[in-house]
């Protein structure tokens, strides 16, 4: 009876081993699987994040739509990546007070706020942000036109539409400025137009003088001077603007399609291999390429709707435009 009972309870013992195993092996596979998921995830978000200009028309002014979970061009309107993951908060937020209450962690730093959004403000009520009021009441002269000049920087970038990768670097670069005592002397508003205009020309997503100008509040002159103010004292080394960079925009603005944009790009690029693009303006020669392009395509625009479009006059357009028509041997019927 002993040795029935000690062989039903080692048999017990291995049925209760096997078992064990069998659910430990199942843990292992579920964890193995579950981190090839998420490396998985993370390549797809990395491979995402790696893409720096629109597949379509060349355009690094790409947008992030958490709402709809999109990567798209702000240029062109193409869809690049979609059903994109949200890192956001998993609550919903109706007004600034309510969000406040919901949130678990602070805002995230920013160049774009002079104190980058650390500072807080004790009062009855507990920890604020720093208000509006508190900022009025800041005696600190250059602090207060720190905090002017971070406040230019963001209007004028939102009226002209700049990504924020855009205004975050065009804020630390006015610390830049700032640190190396550039200020002193001279004009906020014509500094932030500046550097505001290099950002963009860093970043190749180029906007001219004349949009610059139009959201600034001083002259194009005084813009010019800053900017190459700014050149020489920060040793900046600006690559000459492309055409190619301004078609996208300007087809935009005047309601052309991609093939209208992928003609006026293929005349540039044919342009600059017979080096007919040195010494000139390129957005003169976007323009007369655009001009060009349409009335090959048979969707003619007049010289003076391109001219709005793009901010160059029609004298220009029609110089340029004989220019390439006749280097390049382009037979156009008007």
């Amino acid at each position: 009876m002993r040795a029935l009972s000690a062989e039903a309870s080692r048999h017990h013992n291995q049925k209760e081993g096997s078992e064990v195993e069998k659910s430990e092996a199942g843990e292992a596979d579920k964890k193995v699987a579950g981190e090839e998921e998420s490396r998985e995830r993370q390549e797809e978000r990395e491979g995402i994040e790696r893409v720096k200009e629109c597949p379509e028309c060349h355009s690094k002014n790409l947008v992030w739509d958490y709402e709809r979970a999109e990567l798209f061009c702000g240029d062109c309107g193409l869809v690049i990546a979609e059903n994109l993951v949200d890192l956001g908060p998993e609550w919903r937020a109706f007004d600034f007070e309510q969000a406040s209450r919901r949130e678990r962690v602070g805002a995230p730093m920013t160049y774009r706020i002079h104190d980058k959004g650390l500072s807080t403000l004790v009062t009855s009520k507990g920890l604020e942000p720093l208000g509006r009021w508190h900022i009025a009441h800041i005696t600190n002269t250059s602090e207060r036109s720190f905090i002017y000049a971070l406040s230019e920087i963001d209007r004028m970038a939102s009226a002209l539409k700049l990504p924020m990768n855009i205004r975050e670097a065009a804020a630390k670069l006015y610390r830049k400025v700032m640190e190396k005592n550039l200020i002193r002397g001279r004009s906020i508003e014509g500094i932030t137009s500046a550097i505001l205009y290099i950002t963009c020309r860093q970043y190749g997503v180029p906007r001219t003088l004349e949009e610059i100008k139009a959201v600034s509040r001083v002259s194009q002159r005084e813009i010019s001077r800053a900017y190459r103010f700014l050149l020489r004292e920060l040793d900046i080394h600006l690559p000459p603007a492309s055409p190619i960079e301004f078609v996208p925009r300007f087809c935009s603005r005047l309601g052309l399609g991609g093939d209208v944009r992928a003609k006026a790009i293929k005349i540039i690029k044919k342009a600059q291999e017979k080096k007919l693009t040195n010494g000139k303006g390129p957005i003169g020669v976007a323009a007369a390429a655009i001009y060009i392009a349409a009335i090959l395509s048979g969707k003619h625009k007049t010289q003076k709707e391109i001219s709005e479009a793009t901010g160059v006059t029609e004298v220009t357009i029609r110089n340029r435009y004989r220019e390439l028509s006749e280097k390049l041997d382009i037979k156009i019927l008007i």
